[in-house]
């Protein structure tokens, strides 16, 4: 296809310039590869290759300044600040960079527009003057009122003085050196008279690219070339032509001589097509569906380009391209904040930002999982990270100490030391370590280069911003604090990013929209063409008011979203086929509804456009409930679990659910144990269990009397603290919800025992027969012709007045009716309703058949929740009767055999696969 570039090459060739003696200004450097290639295809014979520049460079060369990074404008600013303002109100240095990045591009913006500055200081501080004084209902102003007009007032002296100490050291931000430019240019014009300029693509200027360039045509020094469609221009209230209009009018210069160009190219046949997609990466998904049929139709992908209009969308997209294409060109930056390395400082900053010397468990696994980091504790023998990450769930810790952390990975101490050591008010030693680290990681990678080429990248460029904060901070000693460090790292890497450099004649080209200026495409796809995105809109993040800048002419959100405006339809001009995706899913962080570029290329009607709305295709999925074979393996597996005894807890585990027995009993998978920040429900049980076992088991045999109870209750304290340190280990009961339910844990035993007391009082007898007994007894399976095993440990078995009772501890609540059977075939079916009773039962039946107890009995549950109730009994209610039968006999425990062995049988059963059941 033939561009703009050929284009300018060609009117070149017939004026008959000497190409290799011009020099080419382009709005940005990514175009100068692409112009170099239209000259060789245009130029027949051997010449040197002209000088080509970016605007940013040439005004660097004409101010004879350098440009100063983002963190050093801030190191700088801060040091004038300290100078310019009363001790008593200076900010910290993490406080001032959150309005000063503001504030710094307003300096900029004031100075690329050659605006006089204190006239617009000068009205900011009579505006807040108005709003903070003279509108107050107080006579006079409060002492903060006053402080905050100082600062207002201080604006021009930090303005003056920031721009002095700039360039002292010759160097400034962009606004600074197009305005030293500026001054330059008349003498830059004497000293370089026989020079020719050819200004390409321009379209929005600034006050200052404006004089510099108008200064170099009124000299014939210079000649520009503008790409604008007539669509646009000759329309005065397009936006694509805003800007264009505006130079055509107001320069002399086009009065005396010709405007190129005005092209026609926009209204020639074009297929566009628009497609809403929900979300981003149904978009980034469709666009590889687009490249992949691109692909198959043998179309050019070198004359394609994929605009991404959020740039952050740039990784899923190289991970959609479809694996046939095989050539990519990245003409744009990642930024920093979005890399996998980001996520790694941000763990090991949010580690150190406690001011405690120990280190919090959540923290420190969140460090060990980075995919950067774990390698790093691997060798031959074992793995480091997995070791400690144990250690900490094991002991339940909530909080570790670098010593604690060296006595578990004894051979990385070095490592460790890079992670762990103590920097709060070291800043100094936390970007040593940064930088440590990070070669650490780059010899690990190294060992396998091939694959990690991309990781290595990001290592390279975090490593820079790192030097960078090192080397600033020994000049200026800004960062006092770890706080204030990982505030300042934040904010570098916001505006940072990661360049990729690649082949850019060949293959397919991806790029931001800013990168496409100057270049065109055959077939466009641009993505995310959503209002907030492409146009951006209203942006808040400057202290000069809109009715100020409009004042000074300085640009507002108005003339940013022309800009795009123009970009956008440029983009469109010369392209055949034009794909528009936007998200059909707006939502306030990431762009409203579909973009108003959209509705008035809609309205136009100057293209056939179809629009349509597509979605991931989702396959019906039938919800299947996981099913599993009772193979020969399984069998033998459960043979293993009846050897060593089915447990009343193993059996209603496979009533609630098959599919669970089968994973925890069968496969022997144990369920994940985390660290208990708070006292888990599991371990306050048996916290209460284990203290009640102390206190009742000297007493097996004998009668209970008052003053056992006294004495139990004298050594409640003392031996609730002892299991809670046996279950809870390392974890701290001394605070918070802790220390609640520690004392939850003492009032529930104590007012067991309460109760305890006054049954005696009241004279029923009360004998302790067992406690914590276990239970193992053999059960014959008629239907599998096989002995299985039962086990089990009963809390506590007494004789109440004569009467044996089975009791089982809960800690949580258990309702009356739960303990209750009213069908004996439900019992084993129905997990809810008969669980309780089917446990009891078990107990019961247990001791029966070995002869520990003598039928008749009671059997129930004592829950802590409810101790009022007293204990909830385990009764028969037969069909159509209010009357409950609490008494266990012979019969009763007949009729639970006859279920039980059901029961048992249907697990072995090959037949009956283990299915899950639905939640």
């Amino acid at each position: 296809m033939r561009t703009f570039i050929d284009d300018v090459i060609t009117d070149l060739i017939e004026r008959e310039h000497d190409l290799s003696q011009l020099t080419f200004v382009l709005p940005s450097k990514r175009a100068g590869t692409f112009l170099k290639q239209a000259i060789s295809k245009h130029i027949k014979k051997t010449i040197f290759s002209p000088k080509i520049v970016s605007i940013e460079e040439f005004v660097k060369t004409l101010s004879g300044y350098q440009y100063a990074t983002n963190a050093e404008l801030l190191f700088e600013f801060y040091d004038v600040y300290t100078k310019c303002t009363p001790k008593e109100h200076i900010e910290s240095f993490d406080k001032f960079s959150k309005w000063a990045q503001i504030l710094l591009q307003d300096f900029n913006e004031l100075d690329r527009y050659l605006i006089e500055s204190n006239k617009v200081f000068d009205y900011l501080t009579a505006i807040k003057e108005i709003e903070n004084y003279h509108w107050s209902l107080e006579e006079e102003p409060t002492q903060y009122i006053k402080n905050y007009l100082q600062f207002w007032n201080r604006l021009k002296n930090y303005y003056a003085n920031f721009q002095k100490q700039l360039r002292d050291k010759r160097k400034g931000y962009q606004g600074l050196i197009y305005k030293e430019a500026v001054n330059n240019i008349k003498h830059y014009i004497t000293l370089n008279k026989n020079e020719t300029f050819v200004f390409v693509g321009f379209n929005a200027l600034n006050k200052a690219e404006e004089i510099i360039i108008q200064a170099l045509l009124e000299q014939d020094l210079a000649l520009i070339y503008w790409d604008i469609d007539e669509t646009f221009i000759e329309n005065p209230v397009h936006d694509a032509g805003l800007f264009t209009r505006a130079h055509k009018k107001d320069w002399s210069y086009f009065n005396t001589h010709e405007f190129n160009w005005i092209t026609k190219h926009y209204s020639k046949e074009k297929n566009i097509k628009i497609i809403g997609a929900p979300k981003n990466i149904s978009q980034i998904k469709y666009v590889g569906e687009l490249l992949e049929k691109i692909h198959d139709e043998k179309q050019n992908l070198q004359d394609t380009a994929v605009i991404l209009g959020d740039e952050t969308l740039l990784i899923p997209l190289l991970n959609s391209i479809p694996t046939s294409i095989k050539t990519i060109n990245i003409t744009m930056g990642l930024p920093l904040k979005v890399i996998p390395l980001a996520s790694l400082f941000e763990s090991l900053f949010t580690l150190h930002k406690s001011p405690t010397q120990n280190l919090y468990y959540k923290d420190i696994i969140n460090l060990l999982s980075n995919s950067f980091v774990k390698p790093l504790f691997e060798n031959q023998t074992s793995n480091g990270a997995e070791d400690l990450i144990n250690h900490i769930q094991l002991n339940n810790k909530v909080y570790l100490s670098i010593e604690s952390i060296k006595e578990v990975i004894s051979d990385h101490n070095d490592l460790i030391d890079i992670l762990f050591s103590n920097w709060q008010d070291q800043p100094e030693k936390a970007l040593k370590n940064c930088s440590h680290l990070i070669h650490e990681i780059k010899i690990n990678l190294e060992q396998n280069k091939t694959d990690n080429l991309l990781p290595l990248e990001y290592l390279f460029r975090f490593n820079q911003i790192f030097n960078t904060l090192d080397t600033l901070n020994k000049s200026f000693s800004h960062i006092g604090s770890i706080a204030t460090l990982f505030s300042l790292y934040r904010e570098v890497i916001k505006g940072e990013t990661l360049d990729f450099k690649g082949e850019p004649l060949k293959g397919l080209q991806i790029m931001g929209m800013l990168e496409s200026r100057v270049l065109d495409f055959e077939t466009v796809i641009i993505t995310s063409v959503n209002e907030g995105v492409l146009p951006a809109g209203k942006s808040n993040n400057s202290f000069i008011p809109f009715d100020v800048k409009i004042e000074n002419k300085l640009p507002t959100y108005k003339e940013k979203d022309a800009v795009y405006t123009y970009h956008f339809y440029r983009l469109l001009q010369r392209a055949k086929n034009v794909y528009i995706l936007y998200n059909t899913e707006p939502d306030v962080l990431n762009g409203g509804e579909k973009s108003r570029f959209i509705t008035q290329l809609e309205i136009e009607k100057k293209h056939d456009i179809t629009h349509h709305v597509v979605s991931a295709h989702v396959p019906s999925i039938e919800k299947k409930l996981k099913q599993v074979q009772k193979t020969l393996t399984v069998i033998d597996k459960l043979n293993k679990v009846a050897l060593n005894g089915f447990s009343p807890s193993s059996l209603t585990s496979y009533m609630r659910n098959p599919i669970d027995f089968y994973y925890e009993k069968v496969l022997g998978i144990k369920r994940y144990e985390e660290v208990e920040e708070s006292v888990a429900f599991n371990t306050l049980g048996t916290v209460i269990h284990n203290t009640l076992e102390d206190f009742y088991k000297p007493l097996v045999g004998q009668i209970l009397k008052t003053d056992h109870i006294k004495q139990m209750k004298s050594k409640i304290n003392t031996t609730v603290a002892y299991h809670f340190k046996e279950e809870f280990k390392e974890g701290d009961i001394t605070s918070g919800k802790n220390l609640i339910i520690f004392e939850i844990s003492k009032r529930y035993i104590s007012n067991f025992l309460d109760i305890e007391m006054d049954d005696i009082k009241k004279g029923n007898t009360i004998k302790i027969i067992a406690i914590e007994t276990n239970n193992k007894i053999p059960i014959y399976i008629e239907d599998l012709s096989k002995t299985v095993n039962l086990t089990g440990k009963v809390d506590r078995v007494d004789e109440y007045n004569g009467t044996t009772r089975i009791i089982d501890y809960k800690t949580g609540k258990v309702e009356p009716g739960k303990i209750q059977i009213v069908d004996w075939e439900e019992i084993t079916t129905d997990y809810e309703k008969y669980s309780k009773s089917f446990q009891v039962l078990m107990y019961a039946y247990m001791m029966h058949k070995d002869n520990k107890i003598k039928l008749p009995v009671e059997a129930g549950i004592i829950s802590f929740k409810s101790l009022n109730s007293g204990v909830l009994k385990f009764a028969k209610k037969p069909p159509n009767s209010r009357a409950n039968d609490y008494s266990i006999t012979t019969e009763t425990l007949d009729s639970f055999e006859v279920e039980l062995k059901k029961l048992i049988t249907e697990i072995y059963n090959q037949d009956i696969n283990f299915i899950e059941k639905e939640v």
